[in-house]
């Protein structure tokens, strides 16, 4: 499969799934749990997934970055990812009791627990989703994550109809694991079983400093909500958990999915020997182009989505929402940081910038929560971004040799279509209906008008992503038509 079709598969999964997840977290929130109760969650999930940065222990890449696979190997990483899933069930059930001590919520115990529990089926799905990957079959990668989201989805709704409060969304991850594992194996088999443990020492040792290069990060990206528990309410938790969430969700549906198509076809272009510095501008084309518009655009539309979506109970997450989706924007102007250099065998450094980059996002989380409240924490997120790009720029420039005047080029087209994109929506707020009072029908409108202007911006600014999106649609039966004639007439000018 080409990249770009992978890319397709890739973002159809992703599309599917986020709009499954979506409509359940809605339906929940208005229906069935308060925030307060999926703060309790929250607190939970982040102490059961900071300790589950060990459950794929680097075998994804590992497999994927791989010149070369055979059986054996396939079977000592399914035995790897079995050995380290019942290390994570184990961690995570010893610390369960001791964490709902030191928070003074006994409830917190079982939720890790039942929690812990869906780690069990992991084994089932990392090995096969890894060889997917490399093979760059994600048609299969759309079964997987659509199956698991749908039966997440279903539990949640479920026993949130019938009052199992926090324990609902626990349960719905128990479901998830198992279904996704059943999938991979029926489209990939790999069982973990018998085990093979001969010749571990290469995929021990690749695994190993990966797990502690995703522990520093996970101790940036997965502690809010464990810091915001000592400091703020366990409803201002669930305000920021379901902000932060709503954020990644949207930043994941714009391009999140792509991003595993990535790994595998640079591996591709360096065992080619090519230059990696017009690929990875085109990423960061296609990322700025796509991403920022969306991002600025949720920000601005922040308070109006939170009303329609969650209700009057949720608009303190509004504030909240837009202070984090800014964030995003500086955080995918340099994608892939963590991927081009293990990709190119740098991971001790990379862990040296890693270390440096979860210092400071702790912080300033801790400084801003403690200054600021729930408020002082998200705002914190975005002076975080900033610190984030000074960090990184230096040293994915040095690993990729790009362009820097043609970035900076990208950077200034991708912000003026940012500014179109988001222009219909702005001036909607000024002349007709701010913030506080537009309906569902105008703001739909005014996203469709500046989904309009974006696109015609991108052509008239030449901007390189034009000609991806244009290929991409070509892949899609439905747009195909549209998108061929178009592709002849704009391609050239971008």
């Amino acid at each position: 499969m080409s990249v770009r079709g992978a890319a397709v598969w890739a973002m159809a999964g992703q599309y599917l799934s986020f709009a499954i997840q979506f409509a359940s977290s809605v339906i929940i929130s208005r229906l069935f749990l308060s925030p307060s109760e999926v703060g309790l969650f929250s607190i939970a999930l982040a102490a059961a997934l900071l300790v589950a940065i060990l459950q794929d222990f680097g075998l994804s890449r590992y497999i994927s970055g791989l010149r070369e696979i055979d059986d054996g190997e396939v079977r000592r990483c399914s035995s790897v990812a079995l050995l380290f899933s019942l290390l994570v069930v184990a961690v995570i059930c010893a610390l369960a009791w001791p964490l709902a001590h030191l928070y003074r919520l006994p409830e917190l115990a079982p939720l890790l627990v039942i929690i812990a529990s869906s780690y069990l089926f992991l084994p089932l799905a990392v090995v096969p989703m890894a060889l997917l990957a490399r093979e760059m079959r994600f048609d299969r990668h759309f079964a997987i994550n659509v199956g698991g989201a749908a039966v997440q989805a279903s539990v949640a709704v479920t026993l949130g109809a019938l009052g199992y409060s926090s324990y609902a969304l626990a349960w719905a991850t128990v479901g998830a694991g198992l279904a996704r594992g059943l999938i991979a194996q029926a489209l990939r088999p790999a069982l973990p079983w018998p085990p093979r443990l001969d010749g571990l020492s290469k995929v021990i040792g690749f695994g190993t400093r990966s797990s502690v290069l995703y522990l520093t990060g996970a101790l940036g990206t997965r502690t809010p909500d464990l810091i915001l528990g000592k400091l703020v309410t366990l409803t201002s938790v669930g305000l920021y958990s379901r902000a932060a969430s709503l954020s990644d969700q949207f930043r994941t549906l714009i391009s999140g999915a792509i991003g595993s198509v990535f790994f595998p076809a640079f591996a591709r272009i360096r065992d080619r020997g090519e230059d990696l510095g017009p690929p990875y501008l085109r990423v960061c084309a296609g990322y700025s182009a796509v991403v920022w518009p969306g991002m600025a655009g949720l920000a601005l539309a922040a308070e109006p989505i939170v009303r329609l979506l969650y209700g009057e109970n949720w608009m303190g997450v509004a504030p909240l929402l837009t202070m984090i989706s800014l964030t995003e924007i500086l955080l995918v102007a340099l994608p892939l940081v963590s991927d081009m250099p293990i990709l190119l065998g740098k991971m001790n450094r990379l862990l040296a910038y890693n270390v440096a980059d979860t210092v400071l996002s702790l912080i300033l989380l801790a400084g801003g929560a403690w200054l600021g409240g729930v408020e002082g924490a998200a705002a914190s997120r975005l002076v975080y971004a900033v610190g984030w790009l000074a960090i990184y720029a230096g040293f994915m420039h040095h690993l990729v040799r790009f362009d820097v005047r043609g970035l900076f080029a990208i950077y200034v087209r991708s912000a003026m279509a940012t500014v179109a994109a988001i222009l219909p929506l702005a001036l909607v707020y000024v002349f007709w209906a701010g913030p506080a009072s537009i309906g569902f029908a105008a703001l739909l409108v005014a996203v469709a008008l500046g989904g309009v202007c974006w696109f015609v911006a991108l052509a008239v600014l030449r901007h390189p992503a034009l000609d991806e999106i244009l290929g991409m649609a070509c892949a899609l039966p439905p747009l195909r038509p549209l998108a061929a004639r178009l592709r002849p007439h704009l391609a050239g000018k971008t």
